[in-house]
């Protein structure tokens, strides 16, 4: 894996992957256009497992309407600014799934899948509802 990240200004960059894609980088405060790196560490976290979470309800047989995953997290107060909690919520709109079942593939998501999670130092908990749609 190879990314290229490009200076456009002090505190905005674009960072480039091998094929062509990119995604724009907002380190300003307060008036944003795009995200800022650890935000997009927290998209990378509930995208990487949005995708095995998906993938595990269909695969019980279970029908997934829509699946929203909502992440607020600590960090440090000092640099590194990293995480030190996250909490991902799972809101799950299916007829027929339970909060149990999701509750356990959200977790073996969590644990055993998601490279990005694997990644963080941060404790990372995990909360889920079901929507009867």
């Amino acid at each position: 894996m190879k990314i290229t990240t490009r200076y456009q200004s002090d505190y905005q960059y674009i960072s480039t992957n091998e094929a062509g894609h990119s995604v724009n980088i907002d380190m300003r405060e307060g008036d944003k256009e795009h995200l800022g790196p650890m935000e997009m560490v927290m998209s990378a976290l509930a995208g990487c497992v949005a995708v095995e979470v998906a993938l595990m309800i269909k695969k019980r047989r279970k029908t997934l309407v829509d699946l929203k995953i909502v992440g607020e997290g600590n960090r440090r107060p000092t640099p590194p600014r990293s995480y030190t909690d996250i909490k991902l919520t799972f809101i799950l709109t299916s007829p027929d799934a339970s909060v149990e079942e999701l509750t356990k593939v959200a977790t073996l998501s969590l644990e055993k899948y998601c490279s990005v999670a694997d990644s963080l130092k941060a404790n990372i908990s995990v909360a889920c509802e079901v929507v009867r749609s």
